[in-house]
């Protein structure tokens, strides 16, 4: 969730814009990226630049060639005078413009190797900001946003979209972070996952599942067949959006993934040749927008499941994609758990009985707000094509850490939110995280440590907890019997508290006596009178 100061620093850099003349949301989001990702380029490189000077060994990759671009008079510009930490501290307004419309957006179109994803969608970057005097502005307002260790790209977008009157008509609304992080902890990623988000936005689950493999799987860094895995295979994102395909790509970059494969493609609308049985874990939330025609629907979901509803058909295109063993973690709106309909039924009982349903989470109805207040669940399976669901472990977050209103103002800490709270404390080598346990009336306020902690334990402890409990699991032939209903409610027991009331003779008999205690005063008051 974006802090009071970024939102601060990120209006002013807005007001730049709007007063410059760009009152476009998504091109003011895009401008504002551009600026954003060269001064991360300059990050990467000053980062592999300090590598190779601790280590002496030469530097793996060089973002900024040692030469000059061939652009204009006298051989063109150095590319190291387009490093953030030079084009900051340019004087004159009128040659920082310049050399970022004539020479750092060519740069940028042309500075991967051609094949990419990141190469592919930069091909259509475009500097419109129109004025030299707005460049200097924002700029300046740009080199003071804190981006160290933060997804900034997707803090900026989901801070926009507040902005935006469209975003919930058009789906484009972020995956809060602590959201994100408990999805990835509970699925795990492993060095050997192939890991899919088929409509991946800014790329939220694959920058977390990145970052989870960093600080959980250090190792897979020192031997090279892995780290290339993980720079060029592990990562697989569709979009239909080419604005996002843009920031997801710029944000995957600069998060140390050096080519995923983040491309554009309409994943219900066409036929998934090369991408079924192909990844061992998927984690999304999807746009559900409604219904779409037939014609317009790829055939080969339609074969799973014959229906119009989007949120069904993206149940049958995570199976789609799916290898035998991969599992998954995606969001659902609450009506796929119990909706009625033929098909609604038919993704339910084939998740239980074809496959392997491991676990629902109910969230709370605001965790979306102020974007979207609709209710949804964490549905969490593994592809199996011949059964093996035995329990399906259900838990109930009413509380993530935030309120639940339109501010989503945070209740804890920035320590304690999250699933796995904590903080990096320093030490001589560097830096640690440092586990933290909260206190019950934190857990209240924080659900998401409990949930991890209870789905770790769901094939054990798990199964002896009442229904009357936040967490249970459920037998499968209960689920069947149901309708393969797969809603929290259907199951949980409430306890209602017995309230002995008092006989009626005994308390129309107390109103009696203050009746005659009243009329008594009356009458002694009249007297006095």
């Amino acid at each position: 969730m974006i802090t009071g100061e970024l939102r601060s620093k990120i209006d002013q850099v807005w007001n730049a814009f709007w007063a410059g003349g760009i009152a476009n949301p998504l091109e003011v989001i895009e401008q504002i990226t551009y600026l954003l990702f060269m001064r991360g380029l300059d990050d990467a490189e000053l980062l592999e630049e300090n590598r190779a000077t601790r280590t002496g060994q030469p530097m793996r990759r060089r973002i900024f060639p040692d030469r000059r671009d061939g652009i204009g008079e006298n051989g063109g510009v150095a590319y190291a005078d387009m490093r953030w930490s030079r084009l900051k501290n340019v004087s004159d307004a009128g040659t920082l413009f310049s050399l970022v419309a004539e020479h750092v957006f060519p740069f940028l179109r042309s500075m991967a190797e051609d094949g990419t994803a990141h190469a592919t969608h930069m091909k259509g970057a475009r500097f419109t900001i129109p004025s030299a005097a707005l460049l200097v502005k924002v700029v300046d307002l740009i080199d003071k946003l804190p981006m160290a260790d933060r997804d900034t790209k997707g803090d900026l977008y989901e801070y926009m979209l507040s902005k935006i009157a469209s975003a919930g008509q058009n789906g484009q609304f972020r995956t809060p972070r602590h959201i994100i992080s408990l999805m990835v902890e509970m699925t795990a990623p492993k060095p050997a996952d192939i890991i899919c988000d088929p409509a991946c936005g800014t790329c939220g689950f694959l920058v977390a599942a990145g970052e989870y493999l960093r600080d959980n799987h250090p190792k897979l860094f020192i031997d090279r067949q892995t780290r290339d895995h993980f720079n060029t295979e592990m990562f697989h994102g569709f979009d239909f959006d080419s604005t996002m395909l843009r920031i997801g790509s710029m944000n995957m970059v600069l998060h140390g993934i050096e080519d995923p494969d983040i491309r554009y493609k309409d994943s219900l609308s066409q036929e998934h040749a090369g991408d079924e049985d192909r990844y061992s874990l998927l984690l999304a939330n999807p746009p559900f927008a409604g219904s779409l025609d037939y014609e317009t629907t790829a055939k080969d979901l339609l074969q799973i499941v014959k229906t119009k509803k989007t949120e069904l058909l993206f149940m049958a295109l995570f199976l789609k994609l799916l290898k035998p063993g991969g599992r998954a973690a995606v969001i659902v709106p609450d009506g796929v758990l119990f909706g009625s309909s033929t098909a609604h039924k038919a993704i339910r009982k084939m998740l239980v009985e074809d496959h392997r349903l491991d676990g629902i989470v109910k969230l709370p109805s605001g965790v979306f707000r102020p974007y979207a207040g609709v209710s949804t669940a964490i549905v969490l399976f593994t592809k199996t094509n011949s059964g093996g669901t035995d329990h399906v472990w259900f838990y109930d977050c009413q509380a993530d850490g935030f309120s639940l209103d339109d501010k989503r103002n945070a209740l804890l800490p920035s320590e304690k939110i999250g699933p796995t709270p904590g903080h990096e404390e320093a030490n001589g080598a560097g830096s640690h995280f440092v586990n933290l346990t909260l206190a019950d009336e934190e857990l209240a306020k924080n659900n998401l440590p409990d949930i991890a902690t209870r789905w770790a334990h769901r094939n054990g402890a798990e199964r002896d907890r009442p229904r009357t409990a936040q967490s249970f699991c459920v037998p499968k032939a209960e689920i069947a019997s149901a309708g393969y209903d797969l809603s929290i409610n259907r199951y949980k027991e409430v306890v209602h508290e017995q309230v002995e009331h008092r006989p009626p003779k005994e308390i129309i008999a107390e109103l009696r006596a203050l009746e005659k205690e009243i009329v008594e005063g009356l009458e002694e008051l009249e007297a006095m009178l």
